[in-house]
């Protein structure tokens, strides 16, 4: 069914609220509580306000591209495993959602899930109400009831889409988001959309839920979860008969140290299993294009192309200055778009679960030749490896130069022992604000304190990684890794008005504190 217009929801919601936080509904989250919360402080801006509408205006909607999706429960087909899960459509990932800058997406989402849910287009900076983040910026979409997204789409780029409630990311919900640029100066023959994702559910009886609360326990059974920052497991229902997911001892240098805290049983190329991967075709010597996305939720991957040098165009949507590599590491929540021109044969394109000793894949075929076997591991993996750090942006979307008028100062803290994440020692809060005034230049100061490493995310906005005082010629990103025992500063122009997340991409650590929200004050 049909529920009413979006604007009559949102402004009858915001009207009930008074301060523009939007109620959720709190018996369907597991992890966060997002329905039982504080009033939000007066004084900044409501997602649905004015600020928000002239912002949307400026962008000069134009003409609407429809789409419709559905998240339903439905059993997908890993390449001979079958499992029960949650899915858009009935297919993993997500039919691709695609769209020219420019175009306004019009998109209606049903949602036939038994839980509130919504949409979140990770990597948009879009209007505010449209961010898809129950208990801040919407209601929840209720089961069986349908939600009109509908906002410009301003910058070309590789972007998904995924929930923001509780866990559901790391069922099936989750799709790729392509922007295509009108005026494409890229020439290749050929464009390949990749999709990274670790799996657990409805293996051996294993849910999300299950695992969030396994590690909400933390490491040995130390410490608890509840009592701070609204977080309530008491409407906690894993659900479960499998076996503990909890990841002891995963290293990698890479990373830092610790790579992860969950034991996935699988790791998928687009859907598939190593044992069955998804065959890629072209022909030899054709220019192909990339699309790497990591839609993962607790690991990071090494990506390298057997017999291959990739070519670094674009990172998290934005052009780069073209650098040869490789391989590349995908934090959860980065997209990272190569060039390639592709040889005569058969290649693996291989996806390391960094520290977790398995691996995905998928194959590029241009001519005969056997399949290589499911465990290969090209040498290009312990090649040269490029870095965001190691990235310039592209002339046209550099960050201009200039001193921040601002900075937020987060420390990455908690730990594992007692699963206490947070930002400055405090475990998410809804109704808590980082206030950013419009117009100013905000610099992000990351300070991780803790012992592993975080992809942290920002909504609503793109940062420049920052190379000194007022100086951001750095790769343009919405997520960025931050690694144990350092500070990243990353700057951004406060230029799209709302209330806005913070927060690592890995999904548990995300549910069990390590989120907060920029608010523009009004």
């Amino acid at each position: 069914m049909r529920t009413p217009s979006r604007r009559a929801v949102l402004g009858a919601a915001l009207a009930a609220a008074g301060t523009g936080l939007l109620a959720a509904c709190s018996d369907s989250m597991n992890g966060m509580d997002h329905g039982k919360q504080a009033p939000a402080p007066a004084g900044f801006v409501r997602p649905d306000g004015p600020e928000v509408a002239a912002a949307e205006a400026r962008r000069s909607p134009g003409a609407e591209r429809e789409v419709a999706l559905t998240a339903t429960e439905t059993t997908l087909d890993l390449g001979g495993r079958t499992v029960r899960s949650w899915a858009y459509g009935d297919a993993l990932p997500g039919r691709e959602v695609r769209a020219t800058a420019g175009e306004t997406l019009a998109l209606t989402f049903a949602n036939h899930l038994p839980q509130p849910t919504s949409l979140h287009w990770h990597g948009l900076a879009l209007r505010n109400d449209m961010d898809g983040v129950p208990g801040v910026t919407q209601e929840p979409v209720r089961p069986g009831a349908a939600f009109d997204y509908r906002f410009a789409l301003t910058r070309p780029g590789t972007y998904w889409l995924h929930p923001h409630s509780g866990v559901q990311q790391d069922r099936g919900l989750y799709a790729p988001l392509i922007v295509d640029d009108p005026k494409e100066p890229l020439a290749y023959d050929k464009e390949w959309v990749v999709v990274l994702d670790d799996w657990v559910d409805g293996v051996d009886g294993s849910t999300p839920d299950a695992v969030l609360a396994e590690l909400s326990k933390g490491m040995g059974g130390m410490g608890g979860t509840g009592g701070t920052g609204g977080h309530d497991m008491s409407g906690m229902t894993a659900g479960s008969t499998g076996p503990s997911r909890m990841l002891m001892g995963a290293r990698s240098d890479l990373l830092g140290g610790d790579a992860g805290d969950v034991a996935y049983p699988f790791h998928l190329v687009n859907g598939r299993l190593a044992t069955a991967p998804e065959t890629f075709s072209a022909k030899p010597g054709d220019r192909v294009r990339i699309r790497l996305i990591n839609a993962g939720g607790d690991t990071a991957y090494r990506v390298a192309l057997g017999g291959h040098e990739l070519t670094v165009t674009h990172t998290d949507g934005f052009p780069v200055e073209p650098a040869a590599t490789q391989a590349l590491l995908l934090g959860m929540g980065e997209r990272y778009d190569v060039l390639v021109t592709v040889k005569d044969g058969v290649f693996p394109l291989t996806a390391l679960a960094e520290g977790k000793g398995a691996s995905a894949l998928a194959l590029l075929r241009t001519g005969g030749g056997a399949a290589p076997d499911a465990s290969v591991r090209p040498a290009e993996l312990d090649g040269r490896l490029v870095t965001a750090a190691q990235l310039t942006a592209a002339a046209g979307v550099r960050l201009p130069a200039k001193v921040p008028d601002r900075t937020v100062r987060l420390e990455l803290t908690g730990g594992m022992a007692k699963a206490d994440w947070a930002f400055n020692g405090r475990r998410y809060d809804s109704s808590q604000r980082y206030p950013v005034t419009a117009g100013e230049r905000v610099r992000l100061e990351l300070r991780n304190s803790t012992g592993m490493w975080h992809p942290v995310h920002l909504h609503g906005h793109s940062f420049a990684l920052a190379s000194g005082v007022g100086a951001s010629g750095g790769a343009r990103k919405d997520t960025a890794i931050v690694l144990p025992g350092t500070t990243l500063a990353v700057d951004f122009d406060a230029d799209n008005p709302g209330l806005w997340m913070v927060h690592c991409h890995n999904v548990y650590h995300a549910e069990t504190g390590m989120m907060t929200v920029l608010g523009y004050q009004a």
